[in-house]
């Protein structure tokens, strides 16, 4: 089987021989009830691929569907002029990079019907090729748009750039709505929402897919997909890891799935990852080889949202279609990114919970997070100690877990910014959920908030945190608030871990434990 890893167009797939994962109907049905759309989907979610085919649909290239659920739908095969866009390949950070960008673009089209350029303005050299795409070819004119909002993507940190280009591309984008009766089709992707009101201003008629039910896996490949493809590549990866092909299904699962965008549809698996490790047989961690979250996890350390609550965010559904203010707010940004997802929704408060979509994601993106709050300078003999840590908790020996701990935090350049206790706490909490640990941060008792709390099967472990103070103050501060009365009648064996923090030299100058 020829898996079409990284591969995004229709044509290189169906030609070449690759799987191709039939999403014809449910396309089907989007061209022929509706106009405009647009579309956010984490990156690597196929979001390429289905712009690709809804090209070569409407350029009628009936041999490319042949097989496929389309066919038995479509009957006239009708070509249209395509104009299609792809903001994604440039890097863009100097305000000449978007012009540049649309200049070669408009300029191939202006070739192509025979036209020149009668502005400079890329807004208006594009109705004039629609209207010379209409005049020569007969017909409406499709247009198709991915990764619609890059420029402002790449600068959220650069905001006189940033409104530049969004000025730019509202011009642009303006064409949609005054060339409506020359247009037969529009369909818009992108990952994230961010700039999307104001570069769209007065498209009232652009239809928002990216949480409608009908649509939640028409990127994304669904448990049913999974099945029905490749049950035998998954049953020939069960036996070459020694395992049932129930356990190969569970373990993708786990690692792949999980990804929901309407609260009643079941979770779709990233095609990326889920491709990449069929054809390996592996459980890697693919996304995030093709691009580290390196702006959110800057954004989260800038920001005061509490990261410890991240994987059970409780947020109303109109926060999750904007994201203009992400230092305030990341988490509609960690949203649409794919860093966290629908997990359940609450009718009655009108409340969404995310989270963590799955283990791929979730290990990925701790990771990240230790990576740039701790910067060490042999980062790998940093991570190794993380393993070591999991093993002394679950076994009860946490005097090993403070040794690595301390050692961990000698071998990093800690990053103290405005709270340093708070950060710290951060940091020690990032480090428990990426190993797994039951941790819970400002566990409340009637007396006060216990800093950390880590609970494994056979033992119960009480942190308490100091800054620039001692050992002693953190556990009087255990015994005086009575953080351990909780757990009187619990026959776990209970540890208290006083922990002192020193920033002067950026590590634990002491800790001591009681148990």
């Amino acid at each position: 089987m020829l898996y079409p890893v990284g591969i995004q167009s229709f044509k290189e797939i169906r030609e070449g021989g690759y799987l191709y994962v039939d999403k014809t109907a449910l396309m089907y049905h989007l061209v022929s009830t509706g106009k405009y759309y647009f579309l956010s989907r984490p990156r690597r979610f196929g979001k390429s691929l289905l712009t690709s085919t809804l090209e070569a649909y409407f350029k009628g290239e009936k041999e490319l569907f042949r097989g496929l659920a389309i066919e038995s739908f479509e009957k006239d095969w009708t070509e249209y002029p395509v104009l299609h866009i792809d903001f994604s390949g440039v890097a863009y950070k100097a305000e000449s990079d978007l012009q540049k960008m649309l200049n070669q673009v408009l300029t191939e089209w202006e070739d192509k019907y025979g036209i020149t350029a009668q502005s400079d303005l890329p807004g208006l050299r594009f109705r004039q090729i629609i209207d010379a795409a209409y005049e020569v070819t007969g017909h409406k004119v499709v247009v198709l748009i991915d990764e619609y909002g890059k420029p402002i993507e790449d600068n959220l940190t650069n905001e006189e750039l940033r409104e530049t280009y969004r000025a730019v591309l509202q011009g642009f984008y303006s064409t949609l709505k005054v060339k409506d009766e020359k247009i037969k089709f529009a369909f818009l992707t992108g990952v994230s929402k961010i700039g999307k009101v104001s570069v769209f201003s007065g498209m009232n008629n652009l239809k928002d897919i990216s949480m409608v039910f009908q649509y939640a896996d028409l990127c994304g490949i669904s448990e049913a997909e999974l099945q029905k493809y490749f049950d035998e590549s998954i049953a020939m990866m069960a036996a070459e890891h020694k395992i049932s092909k129930e356990t190969c299904y569970r373990k993708l699962k786990e690692q792949y799935d999980g990804y929901r965008f309407h609260p009643d549809s079941e979770g779709v698996y990233n095609p990326f990852s889920l491709l990449n490790s069929l054809q390996d047989r592996e459980y890697g961690n693919y996304w995030f080889e093709t691009g580290t979250p390196s702006l959110l996890v800057d954004v989260l350390r800038k920001t005061t949202f509490d990261i410890t609550t991240l994987d059970n965010q409780e947020v109303i559904a109109s926060s999750l279609n904007g994201a203009d203010s992400i230092v305030d707010n990341p988490v509609p940004l960690l949203f649409q990114t794919g860093y966290l997802t629908i997990k359940s929704y609450d009718p009655d408060s009108r409340l969404y919970t995310l989270g963590y979509p799955n283990g791929e994601v979730k290990e990925g993106f701790l990771n990240s997070l230790i990576t740039y709050y701790l910067r060490s300078s042999n980062p790998e003999e940093s991570k190794a100690k993380i393993p070591k840590m999991r093993t002394a908790l679950i076994k009860g020996r946490p005097e090993d877990f403070m040794n690595y701990l301390t050692a961990f935090f000698a071998n990093i350049s800690y990053q103290i910014q405005g709270n340093a206790e708070k950060n710290f706490q951060y940091a020690m909490y990032i480090i428990l959920d990426l190993i797994g640990m039951d941790v819970q941060v400002e566990r409340a008792t009637s007396s006060g908030r216990i800093d950390l709390t880590v609970q494994t099967k056979e033992y119960i472990y009480i942190i308490e945190l100091k800054i620039n103070s001692s050992v002693e103050k953190a556990l009087q501060q255990i015994e005086e608030k009575g953080y351990a009365r909780p757990f009187a009648t619990n026959p776990r064996k209970l540890y208290k871990i006083g922990i002192n923090f020193s920033t002067a030299t950026r590590c634990i100058e002491d800790w001591k434990i009681v148990g």
